[in-house]
């Protein structure tokens, strides 16, 4: 199994990136705060996860051990595969995804595109006693920097990450709106943070 790739990013999509290691060009499948950290000619290592089907192979790629472990643990619950899992870890870190199901927190887990109550509800009860081993603490996050955050750029990544996720361009930008004055209040505010907030707007509505 491949659990970790150290690399050059080749390039970085809202939803995916090619990691160049030792001169092969490997496709992941990240979560859009991850995909938003990524820059072009950087060296990066990302934790992965080697999903085997009988007509494919798949690459997924975290920000760490903790949301890989995150990723994984998710799809032991019936009815979630890789691209629910990924869109659960992308909208719950690991601390808050142990939270919601050991609270049995309904709408935190609805808020994740497609999951619905019913859905919500499996995942509490098939979960409840394997969410322990998750980490307490969030993992820090990166940040953008000052100057990134001046030009606006966050408001292209959450967009595009939420796109990667499912919403319209109208329900991103709508979503964008929203959380724009956390930018205004919290300079250092990061893309993954603004990417939950906007979330969180979108379940709301």
């Amino acid at each position: 199994m491949i659990a970790q790739l150290t690399g050059t990013c080749v390039r970085a999509g809202a939803t995916t990136c090619v990691l160049d290691v030792g001169g092969v060009g490997y496709l992941l499948h990240v979560t859009p705060a991850t995909a938003a950290c990524l820059r072009p000619g950087e060296q990066v290592m990302l934790a992965t996860s080697l999903m085997l089907r009988e007509n494919a192979v798949t690459l997924f790629g975290f920000a760490d051990e903790h949301e890989r472990d995150a990723f994984e643990l998710a799809q032991s619950a019936s009815g979630v595969g890789p691209k629910l899992a990924l869109a659960i870890v992308s909208v719950l870190s690991p601390s808050e995804l142990r939270r919601a199901v050991q609270s049995e927190d309904l709408a935190r887990l609805t808020a994740v595109p497609g999951i619905g109550r019913k859905g919500a509800e499996k995942i509490v009860i098939e979960l409840r006693d394997k969410v322990v081993t998750l980490v307490d603490a969030d993992s820090p996050e990166p940040q953008e920097s000052p100057a990134e955050q001046a030009q606006e750029l966050w408001r292209a990544q959450v967009s595009d990450g939420l796109q990667g996720l499912g919403w319209s361009a109208r329900d991103a930008e709508a979503a964008c709106d929203n959380v724009a004055h956390l930018v205004d209040e919290t300079p250092d505010v990061g893309v993954a943070q603004l990417l939950r907030a906007a979330l969180n707007s979108l379940a709301r509505r």
